[in-house]
């Protein structure tokens, strides 16, 4: 339960952090970031959903245009969100 909530407030402190103060591609790595410490503490069917999230940010961020990195930052928000729902429901 405590791990839930600890993970739960960082997912979210994350993601309301970082649009203040990061741009774009900072953004990205961020996320990316939380999402490799958040790995840790998922069941084994979320860490493979949060590994293809992973790739397709990566991916998109390997393109090196401001639409990669704009694609990087949705990807891991929305995984990011995807966490911190699951930890709601969970």
């Amino acid at each position: 339960m405590n791990r839930s909530v600890l993970l739960g407030l960082f997912v979210t402190a994350s993601v309301l952090a970082a649009p203040s103060f990061a741009s774009p591609k900072d953004q990205c790595q961020v996320n990316l970031q939380t999402l490799s410490n958040a790995r840790a503490q998922l069941g084994s069917s979320q860490q493979a959903n949060l590994d293809t999230s992973v790739q397709q940010a990566k991916a998109a961020e390997a393109q090196k245009t401001e639409k990669g990195t704009d694609d990087c930052v949705a990807i891991t928000d929305r995984a990011l969100l995807e966490i911190q729902n699951s930890q709601k429901g969970g």
